[in-house]
């Protein structure tokens, strides 16, 4: 079994679906696995033109070629045609959900055409219960898809906490809308000994956080400070008080996992996967409330040596709930089945 895996997405400044395509393919070959990593360097993955000339003609070109009996699709999206039987790893069904303001012909590649697509695959892999569920809904009601949790590096098992002083809220994730910064710049005037710093590239929704944090006076206790390098996220996840995931729709929730593997107090939104995610380890708010979030926020300042007591004592549970060998070892049983 030799198994051609789509990497498009870890080219250049990898975010969620690329960094699982890199700790994905290291995983697999520490398990044992034989995997042909699939890419175009020289292609930008995040113009959408290119995307679907990955997609739909190099990426089957390349597997064709590749001598490998399966193809993986791990960027969650397909080519409608391949001489492979494929995999495809469904993130989330967010183009279907909570995307009605990017343009319709991203919403109908990503959303109707991918669909159509997913029910061509040889297996369907999800993320998350909850994005199990969407896939039943919004796809096919009859699917069975397999929910294999990613991995989190296990670097963030070994961060050293070793907060500021001066509290800052951490805030990971591509600056859009479904992610919702904007709700914890409203709860910035209720909590005036806080700074934010936002961790993730920017879309145009960037520019509506900046200037209603400027409308508020907090626009200096806002940073967002873009891509940044690994070592320096590890930094502020050693330095920060806690991070805050407000999004609405989250397939997983890399975020919230990272945090929890890295022992840092963590409130999340009470919505999509990011439930299943905290478990019981973290506080929920609805992703809409501002008073709900500032209440939320002061609360745990107020005490931080409990929340870190807390974060710290369920450290080990998770960090062995999101480890990348069972994770490996469970997507080899697919592609197994698959293979048979």
């Amino acid at each position: 079994m030799i198994v051609a895996l789509d990497t498009q997405l870890a080219v250049g400044t990898a975010t969620g679906a690329g960094v699982y395509q890199r700790d994905l393919v290291s995983a697999l070959r520490a398990a044992g696995a034989n995997v042909r990593e699939l890419r175009a360097p020289w292609l930008d993955p995040w113009r959408f033109d290119r995307r679907v000339l990955w997609d739909q003609l190099l990426l089957p070109l390349q597997a064709a070629r590749s001598g490998a009996t399966l193809l993986h699709a791990t960027s969650g999206t397909m080519p409608l045609g391949c001489t492979l039987p494929t995999v495809v790893t469904v993130h989330d069904l967010a183009w279907l959900r909570v995307q009605a303001h990017t343009r319709a012909y991203a919403r109908f590649y990503f959303g109707a055409v991918q669909s159509h697509a997913y029910r061509t695959a040889a297996a369907v892999v999800c993320d998350s219960q909850f994005s199990a569920s969407e896939y039943r809904a919004l796809v096919d009601p009859n699917a069975d898809p397999d929910v294999i949790y990613p991995g989190v590096d296990a670097r963030f098992a070994t961060i050293v906490r070793n907060p500021d002083e001066t509290p800052f809220a951490l805030v990971v994730g591509t600056v859009e809308e479904r992610k919702n910064l904007l709700v914890l710049v409203e709860a910035l005037p209720a909590l005036p000994d806080l700074r934010i710093i936002s961790v993730g590239p920017p879309t145009p929704y960037a520019d509506a956080v900046r200037n209603r944090a400027a409308d508020l006076n907090v626009a200096d206790r806002l940073d967002l400070r873009g891509y940044v390098t690994r070592d320096d996220l590890d930094d502020l996840y050693a330095r920060a008080a806690c991070a805050l995931i407000p999004s609405r729709y989250e397939g997983f929730g890399y975020a919230l996992a990272e945090a929890l593997c890295a022992g840092l107090p963590a409130i999340a939104a009470r919505s999509s996967s990011l439930v299943e995610v905290a478990a019981d380890a973290v506080p929920l708010v609805d992703p809409d409330n501002v008073d709900a979030w500032a209440d939320a926020v002061h609360a745990l300042l107020q005490d931080r040596d409990r929340a870190e007591a807390d974060a710290a004592s369920r450290r080990a549970a998770n960090v062995a709930r999101f480890a990348w060998p069972a994770s490996a070892l469970s997507m080899i049983g697919v592609y197994a089945r698959v293979f048979t």
